[in-house]
C-alpha cells in the first residue's frame, strides 16, 4: 500500500466529486442481488455475473457445504473495512505497509429459533480486530482509524439504521 497524493484511489475520489458536483444524481449507486434455495436450508445468491453460495452448519439445519449468512456478514464487513483503509490511508497521506482484519460476532441463536423474543436475531456484539504495520505514528493511525469507522458503508449498515421495504409477491 501506498500513501501517495496522487494515486489510482484518489483519482476515483477526484473524478466522482466533479461528477458529483455537476450533478447530484451521480451520487446515487443502486446495487443488487437476488437468491433461491439450494439444498436444505442453503442458498444461492447471484451477484451480477457472480455466484454466492450460503449454508448453515449441521447444528443449524444445513449441510455445511458454505458460510453462513452471519459469516458472509463478517467477510463483508472486513472486505468493507479493507476497501475503506485503503482509500482513506491514500486520502490522508497515511503511509500502510500491512494491513489485516479479523472479525467476531456473538450470536444467540435463542433470537432466530423463536425461543425467547426479549434475544435479538441477530448479532449482540461484533469486534474487530484491525492490524496496521508502517512507518505513522500510534496518532495517524488512529486518525485513519476515525475516518474508516465514519465512511465505511457496511459498518454503517451495522450501527446505523438502514430501512428495508419487503413486498411479497404471490402465486
Amino acid at each position: 500500500m501506498t500513501a501517495e497524493t496522487g494515486t489510482p484511489l484518489n483519482a476515483i475520489v477526484d473524478a466522482t466529486a466533479t461528477a458529483v458536483a455537476a450533478d447530484p444524481s451521480n451520487a446515487r449507486a443502486v446495487f443488487r442481488a437476488s437468491g433461491s434455495p439450494e439444498g436444505t436450508v442453503g442458498s444461492v445468491v447471484r451477484l451480477g455475473r457472480y455466484t454466492v453460495r450460503v449454508d448453515e452448519p449441521p447444528a443449524l439445519g444445513g449441510d455445511d457445504t458454505a458460510p453462513n449468512p452471519v459469516e458472509v456478514y463478517l467477510s463483508s464487513l472486513i472486505s468493507c473495512q479493507v476497501v475503506t483503509y485503503r482509500f482513506w490511508a491514500q486520502r490522508l497521506g497515511i503511509a500502510v505497509d500491512d494491513l489485516s482484519i479479523e472479525a467476531e460476532g456473538d450470536l444467540d441463536v435463542r433470537g432466530f429459533f423463536g425461543l425467547d423474543d426479549g434475544v435479538r436475531p441477530g448479532f449482540q456484539a461484533v469486534r474487530l480486530t484491525v492490524r496496521l504495520g508502517g512507518p505513522e505514528s500510534a496518532d495517524r493511525y488512529a486518525e485513519l482509524q476515525r475516518a474508516v469507522d465514519a465512511h465505511c458503508p457496511v459498518l454503517d449498515l451495522t450501527t446505523g439504521k438502514t430501512p428495508v421495504h419487503t413486498t411479497l409477491v404471490t402465486d
